[in-house]
């Protein structure tokens, strides 16, 4: 498979380091209503790190704290050693951190180019005006930003749909480009919303891979919703489960299938 960069001394993938993200105390509310309770867990750099739970259990919740959408009323976010509480999707992103959307947010009627390009926003030093104008540095960097993307459309194995309108794209490839676009940013953590949802099951085989490959050829952090529990448990390195905005499960993959809590959370059964 292609790649997005030049072969580094990465070394093996799959390697978990330290920690680079530290969920501390979360906790959030909408008026009267919880929907997160004091939750705590880390993530370690280059890992897979899944997080669960059945529908309202408050994933998505969690991720929007995370990427500055939602402000929670408790609690703070430490990463990469810099601490946050009150931080805005764009100061998040400058941080390193890309999300993509459970309901896909693409431009339905730009191509896949445009819509993967949109994702170097932050990345793009001259003005507006220059950029207008493509002339001197502005051309080359467009040129040099271009050429980023063209090898993200590689990887992503969407060559033959590269000036296609995104709307008019099969949705398991509309999928594709929402991680298109978040790759384009560079991410240090990638923030991955149900990325299999709606998905059949060779589309869904394709994607674990393109995870995969992201998490291992490049060592970007993943932290994962996945609602396929034979996903999760397959890709993941560590699970957090969550259940009416409480945690009640934190481990490995076999760990969390053999835990109580979670076993009566899915089956509503204690054996």
């Amino acid at each position: 498979m292609n790649t997005l960069t030049e072969p580094t001394d990465l070394g093996p993938a799959r390697r978990a380091g330290e920690v680079i993200m530290d969920v501390q105390n979360i906790s959030l509310a909408f008026g009267g209503v919880k929907a997160l309770t004091d939750i705590s867990f880390d993530v370690r750099e280059h890992e897979i790190r899944a997080i669960i739970g059945p529908n309202g259990a408050g994933k998505s919740s969690m991720l929007n704290c995370i990427n500055g959408v939602y402000q929670p009323q408790q609690g703070e976010i430490t990463f990469r050693g810099q601490h946050f509480r009150h931080m805005n999707s764009r100061q998040v992103a400058e941080m390193g951190i890309a999300r993509t959307f459970q309901n896909l947010a693409l431009f339905k009627g730009m191509s896949v180019l445009d819509n993967i390009m949109s994702g170097r926003n932050l990345k793009i030093k001259s003005n507006l005006f220059l950029q207008a104008l493509r002339i001197g540095p502005a051309e080359r960097e467009e040129i040099r930003h271009r050429e980023y993307v063209e090898r993200i459309i590689d990887f992503l194995e969407i060559q033959a749909f590269r000036k296609t309108a995104v709307g008019q794209m099969p949705y398991g490839l509309q999928k594709r480009v929402d991680l298109g676009r978040a790759l384009a940013m560079e991410p240090k953590v990638l923030l991955l919303d149900e990325p299999m949802a709606g998905m059949n099951m060779e589309e869904k085989q394709d994607m674990c891979r393109f995870i995969l490959d992201v998490n291992e050829e490049f060592g970007t952090t993943v932290v994962l919703i996945e609602h396929d529990m034979g996903v999760v448990m397959d890709i993941s390195d560590r699970v957090v489960v969550l259940d009416y905005g409480k945690k009640i499960g934190d481990g490995t993959p076999d760990e969390v299938r053999k835990n109580p809590e979670v076993i009566r959370a899915y089956l509503g059964t204690s054996h």
